[in-house]
């Protein structure tokens, strides 16, 4: 099974704003690791609280907040930041 991935507009914006390295590991990570997987949760991990239903995966220094949306074949890229940041306020 294929997943599709998707980036929201929000994740686009954070993601361009990362140097190019960062950004090539990201790319590579969600066409490599998560797309051609059977289930996209044997990678990374769930949240809690807030972000409750929302699944992080993490590559080298930056997370990725995904929604998995099983019923569309989907991963939702919805933020895209450093570790010490992309939870800000939850």
């Amino acid at each position: 099974m294929v997943w599709r991935i998707e980036v929201t507009g929000t994740a686009k914006k954070q993601l361009a704003k990362l140097d190019r390295q960062a950004q090539i590991e990201i790319v590579r990570y969600l066409r490599e690791k998560i797309a051609p997987e059977e289930d996209p949760r044997r990678h990374g991990a769930p949240l809690r609280r807030e972000l409750l239903d929302r699944w992080k995966y993490r590559v080298g220094a930056y997370r990725l907040i995904c929604d998995i949306q099983d019923e569309k074949v989907l991963v939702l890229v919805l933020m895209i930041g450093h570790r010490s940041k992309v939870y800000g306020g939850h």
